[in-house]
């Protein structure tokens, strides 16, 4: 029923955001240089490698690294990288990853493939066995602010609470963090 849930959702909210998507594609554009789509080297379910993709936020040549380790981030974002990131908007190409099942609308958050605390972590407590989110219990509860033992805690929580009603309630307290602009690091 999950998967079943996350292609109708997704085939939805890519039918009413095709017009968005067109329009930061083509501001991204106009305002930096190289690619419009970054692809992200991701942990997926049982720990298998995937290419996530967002809108570039990042100049060309940052390291590939959680964002919150950089140092002097401002310096790094495109023209409207701070905007995207800000919005959330720079998720909207992983309606991609969902359609294509690499992805679920909720779940815990895909880690970088160099995190290997948090891929370890999430191995030794069973949560790698879930495929990974566009949001997460972990997302809702501090997103960027988490250390990686409370992520990892929130994650094995989402293992014990998950079903349809618990997903739709994160959505929808992931719609309202979205609307307020917490938790969000640039």
């Amino acid at each position: 029923m999950k998967r079943c849930f996350d292609l109708v959702l997704a085939l939805i909210a890519s039918f009413f955001l095709i017009l968005p998507i067109a329009v930061i594609a083509l501001v991204l554009m106009m305002t930096s240089e190289g690619t419009v789509i970054y692809w992200s080297d991701r942990v997926g379910r049982n720990n298998k490698n995937f290419r996530m993709p967002k809108f570039r936020t990042m100049k060309l040549k940052t390291p590939a690294i959680a964002s919150h380790l950089l140092s002097e981030t401002e310096q790094l974002l495109t023209p409207v990288g701070a905007f995207l990131r800000k919005t959330s908007l720079d998720e909207l190409p992983q309606l991609w990853s969902i359609l294509i099942g690499h992805m679920s609308f909720v779940g815990p958050r895909p880690a970088l493939y160099n995190q290997n605390d948090l891929i370890q972590l999430r191995t030794k407590k069973g949560v790698h066995k879930l495929v990974p989110g566009l949001t997460g219990w972990a997302q809702v509860n501090g997103r960027d602010e988490l250390s990686i033992p409370f992520k990892v805690d929130f994650d094995l929580e989402y293992v014990e609470r998950q079903s349809f009603g618990f997903d739709l309630y994160v959505l929808w307290l992931t719609f309202i963090k979205v609307v307020r602009g917490e938790g969000v690091s640039h």
